[in-house]
């Protein structure tokens, strides 16, 4: 299992709409950035991420799944924008900020710190553990 983080927009799209979305889940659309995309066309059904609020309110809150492998952007007509379908599986009880992330020397390397602007990253198992952990959650396996 590989992991992931999600950035959104509250305010455009959060944790609270997607859980709206139900078991289903929606496609993570809209990435024009081909890094993200490649993160997104290594994901496999059941990997998990985090769901990351970006601009207003910058924490960690919930955890999502994978539910649908890469597959065309259904907002763009260019065939090399691809996105992958994720739902919502359970809050994060104690959102983890991004402050809270900088000031973990564990997480100095974290994707988070480093490529900021990056909309879909790569979480490793070890920072996996520890937002969990952080966050009051038992980290999956």
């Amino acid at each position: 299992m590989n992991y992931w983080l999600f950035k959104s927009e509250p305010s455009v799209f959060s944790f609270e709409d997607l859980k709206a979305k139900g078991k289903a889940g929606t496609q993570w659309d809209g990435v024009r950035n081909y890094a993200a995309r490649n993160n997104m066309k290594a994901m496999q059904i059941g990997d998990l991420g985090f769901f990351y609020h970006s601009n207003d309110g910058l924490d960690v809150v919930g955890i999502v799944e994978v539910c649908a492998l890469a597959h065309q952007d259904t907002t763009s007509d260019d065939p090399r924008w691809e996105c992958v379908d994720i739902r919502a599986v359970k809050d994060v009880p104690k959102p983890v900020t991004l402050e809270q992330v900088k000031a973990n020397p564990k997480l100095a390397e974290m994707a988070l710190v480093r490529l900021g602007r990056l909309s879909v990253q790569p979480v490793t198992p070890a920072e996996w553990k520890e937002v969990c952990r952080m966050g009051g959650l038992t980290p999956a396996p």
